[in-house]
């Protein structure tokens, strides 16, 4: 299974939104099936994004982890990307190069909300 950043981001910004901190009993991502959203929470925790419980049964397809919540660090990503706008223009700047780590992810993110500032230095 590709990962699929559009679905990152989605798990993260499910998990900011709770006031609690906490995810909920169980997450739904429209349009993703229990796997992809298990297996990308799996892949969050192993960056270290959330925490979250690895869940992964016998005879599973692949690895999955119920998320619990953000980390310092999918704190600092999701307040960078939940702005649809700056969604959209770091999408589109990471498309010209097709498949990128999250390491540039997360950096051309981080340059769109600084270009979006409009600061002069």
């Amino acid at each position: 299974m590709k990962r699929d950043m559009e679905l990152v981001r989605n798990i993260l910004i499910a998990l900011n939104e709770n006031e609690n901190g906490f995810a909920t009993d169980k997450l739904n991502i429209e349009g993703f099936s229990d796997e992809q959203i298990g297996y990308h929470s799996y892949l969050l925790a192993q960056a270290g994004l959330i925490q979250a419980i690895e869940n992964t049964s016998i005879g599973a397809t692949s690895p999955t982890s119920i998320p619990q919540n953000l980390t310092w660090h999918g704190h600092e990503f999701i307040e960078n990307a939940k702005n649809d706008n700056v969604w959209s223009q770091t999408k589109q700047a990471v498309s010209k190069m097709g498949d990128v780590s999250f390491s540039v992810w997360a950096n051309v993110l981080s340059q769109v909300v600084i270009n979006n500032l409009n600061i002069n230095s």
